[in-house]
């Protein structure tokens, strides 16, 4: 109970004495680099913001989903991760969480990951309806087959993911074979980014599975398609996840929670970041111009982070003092 005292004690002073003080007090801190392109772009901006924002020793160490978030739980480190896919390892999350180990800082996508069947926007702006299921039913036969001119073609996720398992079963759950569909194995993601792009290109019918945020849908502007079902999370976490899902119903996709992760140690003996980072939020609009930026550019982390903090201070200015801006659009002056 004493320790618990000295530690609330020790964050108030913290808040109390100030910006300044947080800052000289930072110290080092790791960041998860996680192995996606949306995740680094975070980790270089959050890196980024702490060195030069609030006066820390920030450095970036390699990570994934499992590995980071073991090693979080288990060994304090690192200190935090950016943008963490929180129900790929809930359970054992919401454990440390419960243990005094880690806490949840924010959502760090403001709208959550988006999974779905999509068309092209300029499909929908000339017909609305191509909007719903319903209307891609009705209009299969816009949606060539690349190999065979009597089928209409739906394009899956690569085989081997497991976004495969569900976008076939609500494949089979809509009866799209029914109506003349035919599943179609794009055989990699820039396979389906590829069919994407050249149809968007071409101005031509296409319809798919995809998700956000994603630099394919910052350069093509493209509809979720309405199942008209909502979503039923117990349906599709307990079945259309599942590869063994029999009978599987329609249900749009729940979205995915991303969240930053911090150990409690750090958010103890930071609180002023971990504000921060509460704070620190991007829509999927936003962050998939940024990500389709980084792709045409080919732009590495360090530069993406650079271009975003110089191009977009409407949105990172709203997650820190007036006093961190003015030293962080300093340093990008220097």
């Amino acid at each position: 109970m004493l320790k618990t005292i000295k530690a609330v004690g020790a964050a108030s002073l913290l808040f109390v004495s100030g910006q300044s003080v947080a800052a000289e007090s930072c110290g080092d801190v790791t960041i998860a680099d996680m192995n996606w392109a949306s995740a680094t772009f975070i980790a270089h901006v959050d890196q980024y913001i702490l060195n030069n924002g609030y006066g820390c020793n920030a450095e970036l160490v390699t990570g994934d989903t499992m590995a980071t978030g073991t090693s979080m739980t288990e060994k304090n480190e690192p200190d935090f991760a950016p943008e963490f896919w929180t129900n790929s390892m809930k359970e054992a999350l919401d454990k440390g969480v419960a243990e005094g180990r880690l806490r949840y800082a924010g959502h760090v996508l403001t709208d959550g990951g988006v999974e779905g069947f999509w068309v092209p926007k300029y499909m929908v702006d000339k017909d609305p309806s191509l909007g719903t299921i319903e209307g891609v039913i009705k209009n299969a036969s816009l949606f060539k087959h690349p190999e065979d001119p009597e089928l209409s073609a739906f394009y899956t996720c690569p085989a081997g993911w497991n976004c495969q398992i569900s976008s076939t079963n609500l494949f089979n759950a809509l009866k799209l074979d029914q109506h003349g569909f035919d599943i179609v194995d794009p055989g990699s993601s820039a396979g389906l980014d590829g069919s994407i792009a050249k149809a968007n290109e071409r101005g031509e019918a296409w319809f798919g599975y995809y998700w956000a945020p994603t630099a394919i849908l910052g350069k093509y502007e493209m509809v979720l398609v309405d199942f008209g079902s909502g979503v039923n999370k117990d349906e599709f976490l307990n079945c259309t996840s599942q590869e063994d899902c029999l009978e599987p119903k329609v249900t749009m996709y729940p979205p995915s929670i991303a969240q930053t992760v911090t150990t409690d140690a750090f958010a103890v003996k930071n609180p002023v970041v971990y504000e921060y980072l509460s704070k620190r939020s991007i829509t999927n609009n936003d962050l998939n111009k940024v990500l389709a930026w980084i792709e045409d550019n080919q732009a590495d982390g360090v530069i993406a982070a650079e271009h975003f903090l110089s191009n977009y201070p409407q949105l990172w200015k709203e997650w820190v003092s007036a006093d961190v801006a003015t030293k962080i659009s300093k340093s990008l002056t220097q």
